[in-house]
């Protein structure tokens, strides 16, 4: 999300093309902007977005926010202890749980099962 948002060249050709095709409809997760925001107040050089300006620039460009509920959370139960990083283990649950297709760069996170594309 932050290499759509910030740096899209560093996104492969077929993320673009999904991400730039109008038959679909573009969610970010509000556990994206809690990640950002965690890593970001850390310092961490890869987090270096500002997250209100994020926010900001996803919802001006269309994008719609998919909000964290509880449900989600009882998902992760059902997931199988692939990846330990537990922003990503619940953005997987919320794809899983909502039929929306999660795109990822993540080789790891295109492990699990489900609607999920490494890109």
């Amino acid at each position: 999300m932050i290499w759509a948002a910030s740096t899209p060249e560093q996104l492969s050709s077929e993320a673009l093309s999904l991400l730039q095709n109008a038959k679909y409809q573009l969610y970010f997760s509000a556990v994206n902007l809690w990640e950002i925001t965690i890593k970001h107040g850390l310092g961490r050089q890869d987090f270096r977005v500002d997250p209100s300006l994020l926010h900001r620039g996803l919802i001006e460009n269309g994008y719609t926010e998919l909000v964290l509920k509880s449900f989600h959370c009882i998902a992760l139960e059902q997931l199988p202890a692939i990846h330990k990083d537990p922003f990503d283990r619940m953005l997987v649950a919320q794809a899983v749980s909502e039929g929306m297709l999660l795109l990822t760069s993540d080789s790891v996170v295109a492990e699990y099962p489900g609607p999920i594309q490494l890109v």
